[in-house]
């Protein structure tokens, strides 16, 4: 990549929003990030408080055609920033970020299109009645961002297989979405929304749903649970392949975010019932042993030796 020019004060005042956005409205995304030196931070930021803007008028409380104008309204500022639109002394400072962080980076931008497409799939209240079906809803939110920060990593020059790195962060982004999806049954169900399978659901007994506490009688929601445990362990285990691709604070950096989500599996796993009962999150003494462990390389040499293996 050939030199960035120099970053001036609109854009690193944009840029400085996108980070205050970022630390208080995505704590373990945050934390990792703070890995990285400030260019690939603040380009993480803005990619970030972009996706934060669309999900968040996703889950907002407007009615839903006024949900699906703002979406669109927003997908023409993302054609703006396609087209290398955004003066830097605009207005918007989610978009003269994003912008100057597509004009450093190669990310691909349609990545978030993909993000307001499966935004628009919550809006108008989708169900996904297998898991096929799911997993594109997972592409669309979540494999999208992966893609996108791969933009910002970039590969290292003669790593094994890169050809495949978008589609690891693109599994990885599936793994990472669908422990949410497990962390927040209580809470989606709050806004209406169920995403586990409808198949997967009746094959469980919850036949009325996985939210309700304590579990309908009869029905086997730990059970449901830890199948779809295994399914995101497996997702993070081929995810983790990238790690060798990256260099070292980039990698640092997936694997602490990733890290911490595959750990909150775990509590999950020992206890399926906690997620109806409130919030499951990880104390601060692990996330920063996540970190450590992500600048040591461990998690980058494990998945290179089963990569070997």
């Amino acid at each position: 990549m050939t030199k960035s020019p120099p970053t001036s004060p609109a854009v690193v005042a944009a840029y400085q929003y996108c980070e205050a956005v970022t630390g208080q409205q995505a704590k373990n995304f945050a934390y990792g990030i703070r890995l990285l030196a400030t260019p690939r931070r603040r380009a993480l930021s803005a990619l970030y408080a972009f996706s934060r803007r669309v999900d968040d008028i996703g889950d907002g409380a407007l009615p839903v055609p006024a949900k699906e104008e703002r979406l669109h309204e927003t997908r023409e500022l993302l054609a703006k920033v396609k087209a290398d639109e955004v003066p830097e002394d605009a207005t918007d400072p989610v978009a003269v970020a994003l912008a100057d962080t597509a004009r450093r980076y190669p990310i691909p931008l349609s990545a978030l299109d993909e993000l307001i497409d499966g935004v628009l799939m919550d809006v108008r209240g989708r169900r996904y009645e297998t898991w096929e079906e799911l997993r594109t809803y997972c592409r669309c939110v979540a494999g999208a961002v992966g893609r996108l920060s791969l933009g910002v990593f970039g590969t290292q020059p003669g790593a094994r297989d890169v050809d495949r790195a978008p589609e690891y962060a693109d599994t990885l982004g599936l793994a990472l979405q669908l422990t949410n999806i497990l962390r927040d049954i209580r809470e989606d169900a709050g806004h209406g929304r169920s995403y586990l399978p409808d198949e997967e659901l009746r094959k469980f007994g919850l036949t009325d749903g996985a939210h309700h506490h304590p579990p309908q009688e009869d029905a086997d929601f730990a059970g449901l649970v830890r199948f779809q445990v295994r399914r995101a362990r497996e997702l993070f285990a081929d995810g983790f392949r990238l790690l060798p691709m990256l260099d070292r604070r980039s990698g640092a950096c997936v694997a602490a975010m990733a890290g911490i989500y595959h750990r909150l599996l775990d509590r999950i796993a020992a206890d399926p019932e906690a997620v109806l009962r409130g919030r499951v999150a990880l104390p601060t003494a692990q996330k920063a042993l996540v970190a450590v462990r992500g600048l040591a390389g461990l998690d980058a040499r494990r998945a290179a030796l089963r990569e070997r293996a």
